[in-house]
């Protein structure tokens, strides 16, 4: 009986031994998925834009399952409106999520030249940027004129066709005095202006060039106050504003950056709308970023560490304490570790959070300083180790053990809701697919997509789950306002 129970007691530890070292195993192999190579996930992040990019596309081109594509935009008004990008899985070019993925863009380059250039990733990133700055240069013809939009959101959803098949309407959409959209004006000030920073040492003539639309279209949204969907109503069905307020401030603190004239700081601390402590930062809601950017010139001793520059600082700081869960209103979070903002493309506002983070993180580093947050001290460090593990989290060290990010890693989604990446490439089939053709043979086709969207990225569920099927458009669309602010989160932290 005795030898029976050591037996047995032999076989349980043994069991017990094998039990921990699969759980140490796999522990090990969820926490390292993703930290092997963030510079490769950083040169994908950059070649998605590759992916998005509408019109006469360059030979030095490197996505090459694209082609030209919306090649006679702005030809309804007499202008030449070829370019940009598209905004997310359709073939739309929205005005407001691109200037601001431009400014996101630009603010990477700027913050993170370095590690940009270590990765030999700094000149893609200055690229990615200048194919938008192109664009919004022909979409501002006149100080007090941007076109804002080209295509129609109606029919272009009622159809799933390659770029390169377009044959919806092309309809251009613009705002002027008559028609005011100071969010539109003011968000595309801020890319101007970050972007000549970004160009500054490199190229001053462009950057001056960058410099003059900003300055322009900043009067005019400021003169001419409204919100553009008023002006573009078929804008407002996709990327509908919330206010415009934020962005008049994002522009001028950008400005403020190009040029350091006083008048945008006096336009900054006179405007009586610090924007409170925010929840979210996102495409239309840039409060967290102007306070950021406040936090810094705070930092630097520039402004004054008191008064209305204070509680700028201080509204940036209680954003990333809630993240790093050390404040009163902790950011919630997933089980498997993912904070969570907003069930549509969540990952969207967990990179532009990240980004806040990250560059923040510096700014403490620079200054020898510490965030000061209700549940207790958080130091730089702590603040990279929880960008670290939301990118890792992101390119798979979670739950389900797959790459939010296409094209990295082993396993990743394979069915993402886009056009260009789910129907077979023109250069390989050159037989036109039309408006509904498209639908039963692609986008209901249970089958991996033809084309990797390289660096596309997109986002789980609240409970850490996905499901990989081109209909999941709530969670399974890539947008360029997903990427943009992640390009410089991992340029951090590779």
């Amino acid at each position: 009986m005795l030898s029976l129970k050591m037996s047995q007691n032999n076989v349980l530890v043994s069991l017990s031994n094998v039990f921990i070292f699969i759980l140490v195993c796999c522990s090990y192999m969820i926490q390292n998925v993703a930290s092997d190579d963030y510079g490769t996930a950083l040169t994908k992040s950059l070649l998605f834009f590759e992916g998005q990019r509408s019109g006469l596309l360059p030979k030095n081109q490197r996505l090459n399952w694209r082609g030209d594509s919306a090649l006679k935009d702005g030809q309804d008004v007499g202008m030449d409106l070829v370019g940009g990008y598209y905004d997310s899985g359709d073939n739309l070019k929205l005005g407001f999520p691109m200037a601001y993925v431009i400014t996101m863009l630009s603010w990477s380059a700027i913050e993170f030249k370095e590690k940009l250039a270590s990765k030999n990733e700094l000149d893609n990133a200055l690229s990615a940027i200048k194919w938008g700055t192109d664009y919004l240069i022909k979409a501002h013809p006149q100080p007090n004129v941007l076109y804002g939009e080209n295509g129609d959101p109606d029919s272009d959803h009622q159809c799933w066709e390659r770029p390169e098949d377009m044959g919806t309407p092309r309809t251009s959409y613009k705002i002027d005095e008559q028609h005011p959209g100071s969010d539109l004006a003011a968000e595309t000030a801020a890319a101007f202006a970050s972007a000549s920073v970004a160009f500054k040492s490199l190229d001053s003539k462009y950057a001056s060039t960058l410099l003059t639309h900003a300055q322009q279209l900043f009067e005019f949204a400021n003169n001419h106050q409204g919100l553009y969907q008023n002006s573009i109503p078929p804008a407002g069905k996709i990327y509908s504003s919330s206010g415009y307020k934020d962005e008049l401030l994002w522009a001028a603190a950008w400005l403020h950056r190009a040029t350091n004239l006083k008048q945008y700081l006096d336009y900054i601390g006179n405007s009586g709308d610090n924007g409170g402590v925010r929840s979210v930062f996102s495409w239309d809601d840039k409060y967290v970023g102007v306070q950021v950017l406040i936090g810094k010139l705070v930092l630097d001793g520039k402004v004054e560490s008191s008064g209305i520059w204070a509680q700028y600082k201080s509204n940036a700081e209680q954003f990333l304490c809630s993240c790093a869960q050390k404040s009163n209103q902790n950011t919630q979070k997933t089980p498997g570790g993912l904070l969570w903002f907003l069930p549509w493309s969540n990952n969207q506002y967990v990179t532009s959070a990240t980004f806040a983070i990250s560059t923040y993180s510096q700014y403490l580093s620079s200054s020898k300083a510490s965030l000061q947050c209700s549940g207790g001290v958080v130091s730089p460090s702590d603040l990279a180790s929880l960008v670290k593990s939301q990118v890792d989290y992101i390119l798979g060290s979670n739950p389900q053990k797959m790459s939010y990010m296409v094209g990295y890693g082993s396993k990743y989604p394979q069915q993402v809701h886009h056009r260009g990446a789910s129907i077979v490439s023109i250069k390989h089939d050159g037989s036109p697919v039309g408006c509904k053709d498209g639908l039963d043979k692609w986008l209901n086709r249970n089958a991996p997509n033809p084309n990797v969207l390289e660096g596309a990225v997109v986002s789980p569920d609240q409970n850490d789950g996905y499901s990989d099927n081109r209909n999941n458009y709530q969670e399974g669309e890539p947008t360029t306002t997903s990427v943009a602010p992640l390009v410089g989160v991992l340029a951090f932290v590779a």
